[in-house]
């Protein structure tokens, strides 16, 4: 059997290890267009300010490869031939396969600013590369806009932080991550941010840029020596443009398979269906993309798997401020807002839908599986679970099953 795996971030590396669950022997193939080792990219800003390394940002020990027994090819797939079963590279190469995931993960959106083209010092902040070409061009008196207040634009201004002489973050939204903070959520993070020194214009878009200098759709000038481009990411599906099902992603069903036979998919690239809402779209996180990649290597390989409790989560430290949201914002609210944290639960229909926890974020695990599990909130002490979440709300059954242990 042959395996090709076009992708080598988390879903590519949990293929393989799901392949080999099951196939010791089947030929594995994995394709990137970066010339790395499988590294974690949540990483990238922690190697901007110097707490991590290259060599620590390896998702993988340097052995995964040889250990699993995978063809490691640098090159770029450019078009699939499901008619021949082959994948065929930008040199002219082609590279056959029995069983294809595409794990190609997303791209950054580029907004069709007047001006863009002109300027030098412009970047993005998605892989490893823009962080080396970033931490080049940065230097303490330099000042640095950034457009887009969403994860990628604020992790980008952690990791910056001491090493230029103004961070400015605009964003169209009134407020800062705007896809995963209700309104109070945004305000207390920004809070925290301004505190440290950086700056922020919402509700503002950018009409064109002059040199070194953005003209907002207000009239008002912002001044900079370095752009960095963090609007949002689209999945990257073309390579299954008439070949599979796409939508907002490649749809996928809960095996990792496309609607193209032997051909699955998985992480950001990909769409499943949201257990928290019963809504099929991205959910561009590592752990789904993981849990995809696992899933699709074990059926790939003539096992059986299924992953359909896929739901939407983040967790992110904005200096030395922790957040955890997961799931929707439907329902009814649990708010508390005491020692420094902010919390919100969110239910309806006998059923915790999301929710959204800043500062102290300990227990979020319970609230995850609560979510992930679908469990009837008349079946354990809700009120306890939303003041102080521990396994002590669940029933004694419920709780051997979690701990797998009598001992509870």
């Amino acid at each position: 059997m042959k395996y090709v795996i076009i992708g080598n971030s988390a879903a590519g590396a949990g293929a393989v290890e799901g392949i080999r669950q099951v196939d010791k022997n089947g030929e594995i193939t994995v394709i990137t267009n970066e010339a790395h080792h499988t590294y974690s990219r949540p990483l990238i800003s922690y190697l901007l300010m110097g707490k991590a390394s290259e060599d620590k940002m390896k998702y993988r020990p340097d052995s995964f490869y040889k250990d699993n027994n995978c063809n490691l090819l640098y090159g770029t797939v450019t078009k699939i031939d499901a008619e021949t079963k082959q994948a065929a590279l930008a040199d002219g190469s082609r590279v056959p396969y029995d069983r294809l995931l595409v794990a190609t993960g997303s791209s950054a959106f580029i907004p069709p600013f007047e001006g863009l083209d002109a300027l030098e010092d412009k970047f993005i902040f998605m892989g490893l590369d823009d962080a080396r070409k970033l931490d080049a061009a940065l230097c303490p008196d330099k000042r640095v806009l950034i457009v887009g207040a969403g994860l990628i634009g604020l992790k980008c201004a952690e990791g910056i932080l001491n090493r230029a002489q103004r961070i400015t973050v605009i964003d169209l939204a009134p407020g800062i991550l705007s896809s995963i903070l209700d309104d109070d959520g945004a305000k207390y993070v920004q809070s925290h941010l301004e505190s440290k020194g950086i700056e922020f214009i919402l509700s503002r878009s950018i009409s064109r840029l002059e040199e070194n200098t953005a003209v907002l759709d207000g009239g008002e000038t912002v001044g900079f020596d370095i752009l960095i481009l963090a609007v949002g990411v689209r999945p990257n599906t073309s390579l299954l443009n008439g070949i599979a099902g796409i939508d907002r992603g490649i749809v996928i069903n809960e095996r990792s398979e496309t609607s193209a036979p032997g051909i699955y998919a998985a992480g950001d690239c990909t769409q499943s269906t949201d257990i928290s809402s019963g809504l099929s779209r991205p959910m561009a996180l590592l752990p789904n993309a993981y849990i995809q990649g696992e899933c699709a290597g074990i059926n790939m390989a003539g096992g059986d798997k299924t992953f359909d409790k896929a739901i939407p989560m983040n967790a992110a430290g904005f200096c030395g401020l922790h957040v955890i949201t997961a799931g929707n914002y439907t329902g009814d609210v649990y708010a508390e807002n005491k020692d420094g944290s902010y919390k919100r639960l969110f239910y309806k229909s006998n059923a915790l839908n999301g929710y959204i926890l800043i500062g102290n974020v300990e227990k979020a695990g319970i609230y995850t599986s609560l979510i992930r599990e679908r469990t009837a909130l008349d079946t354990i002490d809700f009120e306890l679970v939303c003041r102080k979440p521990s396994l002590m709300a669940f029933t004694k059954e419920d709780r051997i099953i979690k701990l797998g242990s009598e001992s509870t």
